[in-house]
């Protein structure tokens, strides 16, 4: 009985190591299967009249009975959305093919939200390729570098003349190669068409073809007022909104444009419909002021940043030097620092705020809305100058918390910063991603040996890079140091101009940036300094506006009226 049961022990070892050594057999043969994953893309004689330089995205959205909602792959890439792998190309001639496979993520390939490709859930999937042509320029500055570039408001992976192929559904998890061919291209953007009210110009910047070794455009969208054309003698102060929009404060004589759920959704952030605004703007009772928006994209981002900057280039000088003048001359504009009055939110907020802090004999006010971090000790939940990590933070002895990058209104994490700089490296090497972080980085940062901006922090393990911390203060960009710095000057030439309002509870945790700005604002001014803060409780989140556009534009033109000099153009303003 005590042999059986010995034999029956041994037996069940052996059973179990059989059963494990089988586990792992088949564990190493679906990897070797799946590791035979692989896109090859080709690009076809037709699609390009030279080889190309740039960066190559593949997406995947899964196959499934959303597919149709979700449209094609290339068009559903962001944090949330398509499954993506990138990586560079170099003289990618036509009629030849490239690879992104396991040796291409090896070599530096990079993918999002999965580092592998065998790590993606096997299952079907619709799959699209893009490219991204680089162009290759020679700065004023000495370095060569390739870099998208277009003068139209857009990211890298939409720019027109992009080639992209046609989405296919292919099994992901098994054997074999899914082909993708590059016989499509990405269409150019209409040129917008003047109207009545609204009209379009796009003028060649000497200043930043000189910086770029190449031909760059600026363009600005006027709104004109009410009476414009036939008041020929009168001059008119004018507001500039920064941002990502085209039509100043969403303008838009359309009433069936927008629908009740787009009213819905900024109902919380007081802006109005564009067709309300309409309304208000073509009142009798309305200021006329002229509101022009400008278009401004970097080759790193949709938006320069307005302000001169080491990787970017001199945009601020472009701004104030070439393109305002000519509006100025083309408008009959009153040509004067207190005329000239600047506004904007989230990245529009600093750049409205830095143009009046560089430029405060230039510009006459400054309404700034939830601005991007102003104040480096919260760069978001950061102080880049005394953190170590960006990506985590030590709450206790071996427990580590990933800072989130963007919030709900009720505090909920949706994204960390982690996972934005795991897909913005996706995107594009070297700080050409075209998106936040990239922009970030190639604005407040010095240029590398390599001729692209330095990055703030390693975008796989969070370290920050103390020195680069050390020069976007040197540098000005830390708005707050900023004033700090220069408060003996800048604090007589900006009382009165400023207007800070934030969201207590900002999506991107903006608001706290504000706190510290006005903390050092009271510190070396007192609470009687003449700077406006405005805080929306509770629950306000990004783009809160503590009033309507209508509200707005009214309390710019009150401000303009009170700060026009006696007998100046203003006397001859039709204010209403």
């Amino acid at each position: 009985m005590a042999m059986s049961v010995k034999r029956y022990l041994v037996t069940r070892v052996v059973v179990s190591i059989a059963m494990m050594l089988f586990a792992v057999f088949v564990t190493l043969l679906e990897g070797a299967a799946r590791a035979g994953d692989r896109f090859e893309v080709s690009l076809p004689d037709e699609a390009a009249g030279n080889a190309v330089t740039g960066r190559l995205l593949v997406a995947l959205t899964p196959h499934d009975d959303a597919a149709a909602e979700v449209g094609e792959p290339r068009n559903a890439i962001s944090v949330t959305g398509a499954t993506v792998f990138g990586m560079d190309v170099s003289a990618f001639k036509p009629g030849s093919s490239v690879w992104l496979d396991a040796k291409a993520l090896k070599a530096g390939a990079r993918g999002y939200p999965y580092d592998a490709l065998t790590d993606i859930p096997p299952g079907q999937y619709d799959v699209q390729a893009v490219l991204i042509p680089y162009t290759e320029v020679t700065r004023s500055d000495g370095h060569t570098v390739w870099v998208p570039i277009s003068d139209r408001r857009v990211m890298p992976m939409m720019m027109p003349g992009n080639p992209y192929s046609k989405p296919v559904t292919a099994k992901i998890g098994g054997k074999g190669t899914v082909k993708l061919a590059l016989t499509e291209t990405i269409a150019p953007l209409p040129e917008p068409k003047d109207t009545e009210w609204l009209k379009h110009v796009r003028i060649r910047s000497q200043i930043l073809s000189d910086f770029w070794g190449t031909e760059m455009y600026l363009r600005a969208n006027v709104l004109l007022p009410k009476g414009f054309d036939e008041n020929e003698r009168v001059r008119y102060p004018a507001v500039y909104p920064f941002g990502h929009g085209d039509v100043p404060f969403g303008f838009n004589p359309n009433p069936e444009s927008h629908t009740e759920r787009a009213i819905a959704s900024r109902a919380d952030a007081n802006v109005e419909t564009g067709y309300a605004f309409f309304q208000a703007w073509t009142s009798d009772d309305f200021p006329r002021v002229v509101a022009i928006t400008l278009e401004h994209p970097s080759p790193y981002f949709v938006e320069s940043y307005a302000v001169n900057s080491a990787n970017n280039g001199p945009y601020g000088e472009a701004i104030t030097r070439e393109l305002i003048p000519y509006l100025e001359r083309e408008f009959r504009l009153i040509a004067e620092p207190y005329a000239r009055i600047v506004e904007g939110a989230s990245t529009g907020g600093w750049e409205a705020m830095a143009l009046q802090l560089y430029y405060p004999d230039f510009f006459g006010g400054a309404w700034v809305f939830n601005p991007d971090p102003i104040d480096f000790r919260r760069y978001q939940l950061v102080n880049i100058y005394e953190v170590e990590n960006m990506f985590s933070l030590k709450v206790a002895e071996r427990m580590w918390a990933d800072r989130p990058f963007r919030r709900s209104r009720e505090g909920q994490p949706l994204w960390t910063v982690r996972q934005l700089a795991s897909f913005e490296a996706v995107l594009g090497s070297k700080g050409r991603s075209g998106y936040q972080l990239g922009i970030w980085q190639a604005t407040h940062g010095p240029v590398g040996d390599d001729g692209y901006p330095v990055p703030l922090f390693d975008d796989r393990t969070g370290a920050i890079d103390k020195a680069v911390a050390a020069a976007y203060r040197a540098h000005g960009y830390d708005l707050t140091a900023y004033v700090r710095d220069n408060w003996e000057t800048l604090s007589p030439k900006v009382a009165g101009k400023l207007v800070m309002i934030a969201g207590e509870m900002d999506d991107f945790y903006l608001n706290l940036s504000v706190y510290g700005f006005e903390d050092t604002v009271r510190e070396l001014g007192g609470d009687d300094y003449p700077i406006r803060f405005e805080y929306g409780r509770p629950k306000k989140g990004h783009n809160w506006h503590h009033t309507t556009w209508e509200g707005v534009v009214r309390e710019m033109a009150d401000h303009i009226r009170a700060n026009a000099p006696e007998g100046a153009d203003a006397t001859r303003w039709n204010y209403k």
